[in-house]
């Protein structure tokens, strides 16, 4: 078996999120596997880095598939034969062979996401699918202080839609945080994400509660109490997906071995 690994930018305004559903054939990993399955005359399971929720895009989504030896395209085919056929806001920026052992998501050492605000009263056309609007003034600097209460490895059971569970086996809700920037530029706030995982919802949580606090409704020291109540009806809204963006998938060195 060939291991291949892409890298995949798309918008994801009109996908149901990137995991296959048996409900709906709207979604990126089903899309995928369709076409490859066309390609190879076989069923091809594609395995992303992420699994991007309903309206959140990517610059840099990485996925991974094997290939029967019977197909013998190389990489660059591959790239070009999913491009023909893959939809205008899905497109395929990079094929590789690697490794077998290689896994997109399991060998994924941490991610880094952006979320963007327009800070203003005025719409903007152009950016309406990619930005969540807030007419509210916001203070940065405050919403700069909150997010430092969030750096570091920390129980999220606050920031996630996850219930937590009391079943031992199940996956904990600790994730590391490494870094929360914000840049603004104008009425144009960047939230900037990186982290070794992001639970269910947690940056769009986290951004809602770092809004309240540009907006005074809550001090920047309340989300450390928030982060430690593990409520989630304690933290903020759940932002629009649409102003979320995958930007980078980080690899060591030996996930990156072709």
């Amino acid at each position: 078996m060939r291991n291949i690994k892409i890298t995949l930018q798309y918008e994801g305004t009109r996908y149901q999120g990137w995991q296959r559903q048996d409900s709906t054939d709207n979604t990126l990993q089903g899309k995928l596997e369709a076409l490859l399955g066309k390609m190879c005359g076989t069923r091809i399971e594609v395995q992303g880095a992420g699994r991007t929720d309903a309206g959140v895009h990517a610059l840099a989504q990485i996925a991974n598939f094997k290939l029967p030896d019977s197909e013998e395209r190389k990489p660059e085919e591959i790239l070009a034969y999913m491009n023909q056929y893959l939809p205008d806001d899905i497109a395929v920026i990079d094929a590789t062979e690697v490794a077998e052992r290689f896994h997109s998501r399991l060998n994924a050492k941490g991610k880094t996401y952006h979320y963007r605000i327009l800070n203003s009263s005025v719409p903007h056309v152009f950016l309406r699918r990619y930005a969540f609007t807030v007419t509210t003034g916001l203070d940065v600097e405050a919403m700069r202080e909150a997010a430092a209460f969030l750096c570091g490895t920390h129980d999220f059971s606050a920031f996630t839609s996850h219930r937590k569970s009391k079943n031992p086996n199940k996956k904990s809700n600790v994730r590391t945080i490494y870094s929360i920037d914000l840049e603004k530029i104008d009425n144009d706030i960047l939230l900037k994400f990186h982290g070794n995982g992001f639970l269910y919802h947690m940056i769009r949580i986290i951004t809602g509660t770092l809004i309240e606090a540009g907006m005074g409704k809550i001090k920047p020291a309340d989300v450390g109490t928030i982060l430690a109540s593990g409520q989630r009806e304690e933290a903020g809204m759940l932002v629009p997906a649409k102003g979320l963006t995958l930007v980078e998938v980080h690899y060591s060195e030996e996930g990156r071995i072709t």
